[in-house]
């Protein structure tokens, strides 16, 4: 689609996002335009971020033992020296975070109240109640919006990066009349978060379905690990799009899977029962949904302690005619999270200069083949102000202007029908269970729909049809890709899958 450049505007540094990751990276920058499609809070994936944030401020916890557990929890993808900057800086980033208006809960003491989740050995998560990520996008909006050298702008959908003799020197953007405006800036950091909306079955918000993703494979950047898709074991199963999240420290508090007796039916499966890696109990749960049993989040022995630390889930639950405190949750496995991404070194940067990322979007190596939980808020803040940092040192390298063309070719907008096709698609063949006759059968399904679009075919279309070719690409199971026709790990794929789409 041949679009008219109305207009070209400078800036310092476009960051393309207003989640954590890019507000953080905004904040962190000496001046920024700050380019999201709605207002903080209002969209994306941050400000559904229930549980908190992973950070060692414990006196008895480690940043050794935080690595520990995020390379457990990876299924061996972790890179080791990635988990020990991001999990390192843990400390540093909650004082940033609260002198930044982040209010997070604290003890009587004072101390930072902290829970538990899944795979991690010790209770480490920081939150603001039950809603953290809500918290930090609110505090770090206003942060943004008391700075005079950054500039938010809401309501623009970036639709492609300018490029300029082999470099991305800015970003081309659709404003909310159909116009179309140039913005040439020495770098441009993505920030836009995943593409888990792209499967029927989701807790994700409708902007993420890898749009920073295809701005950066259309670009020439290599992408990593596309078919490492996290799927969370405990959506509150009453149908919505998207499906409302049941935090996992809802578990680290005590809360139990059962069946329609009351049996617990993850004992057995794991030696950690309910607090096993994610990966494990979501297939325990879509395993017991797929065998016809009732699956369950009992909270009811929780008590006074459940409305006083989860209101959120309690609202949420009130709101859908179900009582947390007298009656079990009927809970479904979902697509949450993407480990995989465009890949990123330890400061954003990515193969293509001038372009940087942070957040979802990215796969730095942190998350491997399964995040440990809450670990995301952290890689987003601190990834998001180490990019900023090496963005800002290297200004002034580029001294040539940057081309202006008159117009751009963007990709098509895909059609609803087409969109929710490509969703269908991906929840059979490509969900919690995958073997190799469903990836190719999708295959087959998402390049017929990319036939309908004499041009470039639309961002949805080309993230969905690489997660497929990545995961026929892993003839093994390993976190949460989950093959069963390849149900074991294989030490010959125990290796992060990294290429350039062509």
């Amino acid at each position: 689609m041949i679009a008219r450049i109305e207009e070209w505007l400078e800036a310092p540094l476009v960051v393309v996002g207003a989640g954590a990751a890019g507000l953080s990276a905004a904040l962190a920058s000496r001046g920024a335009m700050v380019l999201a499609d709605t207002a903080p809070g209002e969209g994306g994936s941050s400000p559904l971020a229930q549980g908190g944030m992973a950070a060692t401020v414990a006196a008895d916890d480690s940043t050794a033992d935080h690595v520990a557990d995020t390379m457990n929890a990876g299924a061996g993808l972790v890179e080791a020296e990635v988990a020990a900057a991001v999990c390192g800086a843990g400390a540093e980033t909650v004082a940033w975070l609260a002198a930044q208006g982040v209010h997070f809960d604290r003890a009587g003491d004072g101390s930072l109240h902290l829970h538990r989740e899944a795979a991690h050995g010790r209770a480490r998560i920081v939150h603001a109640r039950d809603h953290t990520g809500q918290e930090i996008v609110r505090a770090l909006a206003a942060a943004v919006a008391a700075r005079e050298d950054i500039d938010l702008w809401v309501g623009v959908e970036v639709v492609a990066l300018h490029m300029d003799g082999g470099r991305v020197a800015g970003v081309i953007a659709r404003r909310a009349d159909g116009g179309h405006i140039g913005i040439t800036a020495p770098a441009v950091l993505v920030a836009t978060g995943g593409y888990a909306h792209l499967w029927a079955r989701t807790t994700a918000p409708a902007q993420a379905v890898g749009g920073g993703l295809a701005l950066a494979m259309r670009a020439g950047a290599t992408v990593a690990d596309l078919e490492m898709v996290q799927f969370h074991p405990t959506a509150l199963d009453v149908g919505g799009d998207p499906r409302p999240l049941l935090t996992e420290a809802l578990r680290g508090a005590g809360g139990l899977l059962v069946d329609g007796e009351g049996t617990r039916f993850m004992v057995g499966r794991h030696p950690d029962a309910e607090l096993a890696p994610r990966d494990v109990v979501a297939r325990g749960v879509y395993a017991q949904l797929q065998s016809g049993a009732r699956a369950a989040l009992d909270l009811r022995h929780l008590g006074d302690h459940l409305a006083a630390e989860f209101p959120g889930v309690v609202a949420t639950a009130r709101a859908h005619g179900l009582d947390a405190c007298r009656d079990p949750l009927p809970v479904t496995s979902v697509a949450h999270y993407c480990m995989g991404g465009v890949a990123a070194g330890p400061d954003g940067a990515t193969t293509v200069p001038g372009l940087w990322v942070a957040g979802e979007v990215a796969s730095t190596g942190l998350h491997g083949a399964n995040r440990l939980a809450s670990n995301s808020l952290l890689e987003a803040v601190v990834m998001g102000r180490r990019a900023a940092a090496a963005i800002d040192a290297t200004r002034g390298v580029s001294a040539t202007a940057p081309t202006r063309p008159s117009q751009v070719d963007a990709p098509a907008c895909v059609r609803p029908a087409d969109l929710a096709e490509i969703r269908t698609v991906l929840w059979n063949h490509v969900g919690v269970v995958r073997d190799g006759a469903g990836l190719r059968l999708a295959g087959h399904r998402l390049g017929a729909i990319a036939a309908r679009y004499p041009g470039a075919p639309p961002n949805e279309v080309l993230v969905a049809r690489q997660v497929v070719r990545f995961a026929l690409a892993r003839p093994e199971s390993r976190g949460a890709h989950f093959r069963s026709d390849h149900p074991e790990p294989d030490a010959v794929w125990a290796r992060r899958r990294v290429e350039v789409v062509r």
